[in-house]
Formats: C-alpha cells, sequence, structure tokens
C-alpha cells in the first residue's frame, strides 16, 4: 500500500511509476499533476489528475480512451489485460459469460467501435464498487450505443475518472466510513414497490402516500433512527422523526432530512440520500459518544411528490404549520381519501395540526439532495451549493372539445381538443425559452377514450413552470394561461384549468452556504454555487426558518425521476464528511 505522504514526498519520476496503474497506459497524466504537490488529503489528488484529463487535448483525450481494453473482449480472453482491468472485469463476473452473454458483448463491441471510433468504457465495479451484473453491463452498453459521439466521448472521460477514483482508493488503502452504508440502505427500502415486479425484470420503484410500500419503508427508516441512537416517532402525517438529543442545557434543534416517497417508477436515490445520509452520521457520532451542542431532528417527509393524492409536501407542510385540512378530502384513482388512508395507517388525523414546529426553537434546516441535473456532472464535482430553490407554478389542464368521424369531418370543422394541446405544448416551450432560469414543462397529455378513426374530443395535460424569480415566473404563467385561453377560443374547445401548485422561490440562508461551502472546502473540493430547478421540502421549510441545500452528483447524465438515477458510494461518503463537518462547526 502507497500512502499520501509518501505520494507528496518522492520525486516527480517515482510518484508517476507509482501511479502508473491508475489511468490505463497513460502515465502522462500522473506526469503532468506531480508538480501541483503536496496534496492536502486523496480528494485533492483525484481532483488534480481529473484535471490534467480535462485539459488535455481532443487527441490525448481520444488515446486514452482507446488505451482502454474492450469489455470481455480479445485483450480479456488472451489474458493481455493490465492487473488493474483483469481485476475489475473478473468483480462484475465478465470472465464467467455464458456463450450468449459472450455472443452479445462481442456484438455490442463490434457495433460500438463501427459507430464512435473508440472502445465502450464503462466502470465496471459499479456504483458501490462491488461489480455491476452483467445484465446491467448490457443494458448501459444497449443505451449508450444510441448516443451521439461527442456524448459519448464525454461519458467515456468521466467513466476513465471513476476508474481511477476506484484504483486510487485500493491503492493508497481508503476505506469509506459512510458511502457503502447509505448506498446499501438505499438499495433495501429501494427494493420495496407499490408495483409487483416479482415478474418484472425491469424493476419499477414506486412508493405512494400510505401504500403498504410506504408504511414498510417508514418502519425501516424509524428501526435505523432508534439503532443509530436517536429518540423516534412516526407522527399522524406519517413524518419519521429522530431526534439526537444534546446534552447542553437550553438547546436548540437544527433540522434535516428529505422525502421517502417517490414518483411512479422512479429512483433509488431521490429525497431517500437526505434522510440516510445524516442518519449514518449520527450512528458514527453515537458510536464515539459524541454529542453535538444542539438538538440534531432528521425528518423522513412522508410526501412531496404528490403521486397519490395530487398534493404536494404534505409532509413538511405539517411541520411548517400549512398542512390544509380540507386536502383530507382529495381521492386517490381509486376512490380512496386521503382522509382514510390516513385513518388505516393507524394515524389520528385530528392531530396533524399539532406536528407544526416553535420556528423559536429553530436553528435552521439544510437539506442534502442529489442534484437531479447534470450541472455538477459536466463540473467533475462531487457536490455544490445550492443558492436558491425555484419557484414553481403546476396547473392541470382539461380540453373539450367534439368528438367526430375522421374521415367524413372537414378540417376547418373540426373542435380537436388533442390539436389545442398540441399548441398548448409548443406555446410553453416558445415562451419558457425567453427568460433567465425559467423553464415550462408539459409532462402529462392524454387523449381520455383515443381512438384511430376519430377526432379527439378530449384531452387532459399538465403544465409546470418553474424560475428562481418569482416576478418572471409569475409573468410567464399569466402568458400561457392567456394563451391557452385565445388558442382555445379561435379553436372552439372548451377549458378548465385548476392550479395544484403555487410555490415561491426560496433563496437559501448566506450564513449557512458559507458554512456548507467552508466545509466543501476543508474537504479538498472547490466550493461551487449552483441554482436548484426542483422543488424540496426546504422551500416548505423556508416559510419558518433559514434553510440550506447541498447537492450531491448524478449520474448518467444527471438524469433523476428515472431508474437511471444513480450516484457512487464515494460520492454519498464525501457528502456525509462534510455534512458531518458541517455540523461539528456550526455557527
Amino acid at each position: 500500500m502507497t500512502t499520501l505522504s509518501e505520494l507528496n514526498g518522492c520525486d516527480a519520476a517515482t510518484f508517476t511509476d507509482r501511479l502508473r496503474g491508475i489511468y490505463e497506459h497513460s502515465p502522462w497524466i500522473p506526469e503532468r499533476a506531480a508538480a501541483q504537490r503536496p496534496f492536502a488529503n486523496a480528494t485533492a489528488l483525484k481532483l488534480a489528475l481529473q484535471a490534467v484529463v480535462s485539459a488535455a487535448s481532443p487527441d490525448e483525450q481520444l488515446g486514452l480512451i482507446r488505451a482502454h481494453p474492450e469489455l470481455a473482449g480479445k485483450a480479456a480472453v488472451s489474458g493481455q489485460l493490465t492487473a488493474e482491468s483483469t481485476n475489475e472485469q473478473a468483480k462484475s463476473g465478465l470472465h464467467l459469460c455464458s456463450a450468449e452473454e459472450f455472443a452479445t458483448l462481442h456484438k455490442l463491441n463490434a457495433d460500438y467501435n463501427d459507430k464512435f471510433g473508440f472502445p465502450f468504457i464503462l466502470a465496471v465495479k459499479g456504483p458501490d464498487g462491488q461489480g455491476l451484473t452483467r445484465r446491467a453491463i448490457i443494458a448501459t452498453f444497449t443505451r449508450r450505443l444510441k448516443n451521439q459521439r461527442a456524448d459519448e466521448i464525454a461519458e467515456c472521460l468521466r467513466q476513465i475518472k471513476r476508474i481511477a477514483e476506484l484504483r486510487l482508493n485500493d491503492l493508497l488503502g481508503i476505506t469509506l466510513d459512510f458511502g457503502p452504508t447509505i448506498m446499501q440502505w438505499c438499495e433495501t427500502i429501494g427494493a420495496w414497490s407499490d408495483t409487483d415486479n416479482s415478474a418484472n425484470a425491469d424493476f419499477d420503484l414506486t412508493c405512494a402516500y400510505m401504500t403498504p410500500a410506504h408504511r414498510k419503508t417508514a418502519a425501516q427508516l424509524m428501526d435505523w433512527m432508534r439503532e443509530a441512537g436517536m429518540d423516534t416517532r412516526i407522527d399522524d402525517v406519517g413524518n419519521v422523526v429522530g431526534v439526537y438529543c444534546s446534552d447542553a442545557p437550553g438547546a436548540k434543534t437544527l433540522m434535516t432530512g428529505s422525502h421517502y416517497d417517490t414518483v411512479r417508477n422512479g429512483g433509488k436515490y431521490d429525497g431517500r440520500l437526505g434522510i440516510l445520509l445524516p442518519i449514518a452520521i449520527v450512528r458514527y457520532l453515537h458510536q464515539r459518544g459524541e454529542k453535538l451542542p444542539f438538538h440534531f431532528e432528521i425528518v423522513g417527509f412522508a410526501e412531496e411528490e404528490g403521486v397519490r393524492f395530487k398534493s404536494t409536501f404534505l409532509g413538511s407542510n405539517a411541520v411548517t404549520g400549512r398542512f390544509d385540512l380540507s386536502l383530507l378530502d382529495q381521492t386517490d384513482a381509486d376512490g380512496i381519501t386521503m382522509r382514510g388512508a390516513l385513518l388505516a395507517a393507524g394515524h389520528d388525523v385530528t392531530r396533524i395540526p399539532a406536528i407544526a414546529r416553535d420556528p423559536a426553537q429553530l436553528l435552521g434546516f439544510v437539506e442534502v439532495h442529489i442534484e437531479q441535473g447534470p450541472v455538477l456532472l459536466e463540473h467533475d464535482l462531487a457536490l455544490g451549493v445550492v443558492t436558491a430553490i425555484a419557484g414553481s407554478s403546476r396547473y392541470l389542464v382539461e380540453l373539450t372539445g367534439l368528438a367526430s368521424h375522421a374521415g367524413t369531418t372537414p378540417m376547418n370543422m373540426r373542435k380537436d381538443a388533442a390539436a389545442a394541446a398540441a399548441e398548448i405544448v409548443l406555446l410553453v416551450e416558445r415562451r419558457c425559452a425567453q427568460g433567465a432560469s425559467l423553464v415550462g414543462t408539459v409532462g402529462q397529455l392524454q387523449v381520455p377514450g383515443g381512438s384511430v378513426n376519430v377526432i379527439p374530443g378530449a384531452c387532459k395535460l399538465s403544465l409546470d413552470i418553474r424560475a428562481a424569480d418569482d416576478a418572471v415566473r409569475l409573468a410567464a404563467v399569466k402568458d400561457v394561461l392567456d394563451g391557452i385561453t385565445a388558442i382555445c377560443a379561435r379553436r372552439q374547445v372548451e377549458v378548465s384549468m385548476q392550479q395544484i401548485v403555487d410555490a415561491a422561490a426560496a433563496p437559501c440562508a448566506p450564513r449557512l452556504m458559507q458554512q456548507f461551502g467552508a466545509a466543501i472546502e476543508r474537504a479538498g473540493l472547490p466550493r461551487f454555487d449552483l441554482l436548484s430547478g426542483a422543488g424540496h421540502d426546504a422551500m416548505a421549510m423556508a416559510a419558518i426558518t433559514d434553510v440550506a441545500m447541498l447537492f450531491t452528483r448524478c449520474g448518467n447524465g444527471g438524469i433523476s425521476h428515472n431508474p437511471l438515477e444513480t450516484m457512487t458510494a464515494d460520492d454519498a461518503d464525501i457528502a456525509a464528511h462534510v455534512l458531518l463537518d458541517f455540523l461539528r462547526s456550526y455557527a
């Protein structure tokens, strides 16, 4: 095993030689990084090596990609891989491929090389370092074969940096304190879904409010909190609450947490990371008998996504005292009321108002969350400090035209609801391209009872408009709603619009941002600030206390609300260390 101290103290030639196997057949990378010594920690060393790759010429980057072997390719079969590559491919069982798997990989390798001119690169040890399955490797290979060449060059370089990170961990004997536990916990509760996946090879994770999977997840979160040394309870809206109590007289409370419900067919880390990561930290503190000078409260918010009852932020709104009791009469797709679902789960809805916290007893609320976007990924950064959470306006729009025969109704006599919807989609796209940080989306579009030979008489669509500046957002909303009215009047289609979300933008508290930024820099990373375009429980919590958010990098192009959502154990680990430092240094 090599130590960082040895790498910092040796001559440049020895430094290069010690790191020769980190980047495949490319000693020029450590050679160029040697001048930046001494490195304060392993993170700084990793970043320096990655920076060399990013600053290299396009030809050098292509050469680096081409220096890597194919997966289960000729070099593997003939035993000509480097020791590092041999170990990595074996970790995923690529040396145990069936004849069918080998033939599939052989064809994928050939097709990929023909299309892109370089080999497919994948960190086969995977997000947790334990190795991807052959099935997962083939699925990723197949998906990425559809990409454009420039996108694949960028993704290959990211995968090479991940491979190098794992190799450097092995070389330096780095053991992650928190990452593996957090990833395993995400896997455990990520296996419980509202959908029956027993016969479904493509797993669908859906965990909606007060379903059996949701209640099972809540019970598991409470168990982990209790085992970590926390006082625990599940409140009457379904929030899972754990408090790591301070011994300090008159101590106030610093809150953290996120949501444990998911969207339909969602990912394993959205929301849940922000609950599990702080639980891992509390367990670490408790095992050492270390107390904080404040109570540290973790809340697994029961509902943020609005999937079952079309009402978002139920958990955090209850904590802020802003839960709308009229929502209890909302029904799901099966006609079950929210009140009925809560009563069936053993909750007392009359006690929901009592969940509200006293703002005078709070120091603030901080939330760790995956970015759900590509910004950190594109900057090769594990973490970022959120500056503000964009405000959001959401509507459900129903259009009613006239269903009639597709063959006998002239084009100029139609009252086509779907055609009106199509024009509305383009209106949203056009208007929301006109403002800074402004985005607009029609994410749901349905033609109920549609038929191939019938002009659509009805159409339902969703509307979601967001911006960091509320004035910008509201101006866009007005223009879009006015435009919808005009489109429908011209097409003789009736319209009804129901607003389901009106959330103001939530700026993060500068004092908390500064403390997060300082902790990030002490961890060996540069501070990087970014806006959150997605809504989070911190938005609701901003009504009663200062808030801040720490973002972690997403893989697979930054995709979220999708089974492809991913992150790494290393990123989870460094985020946990940053939050732990933040807690210990909190002022």
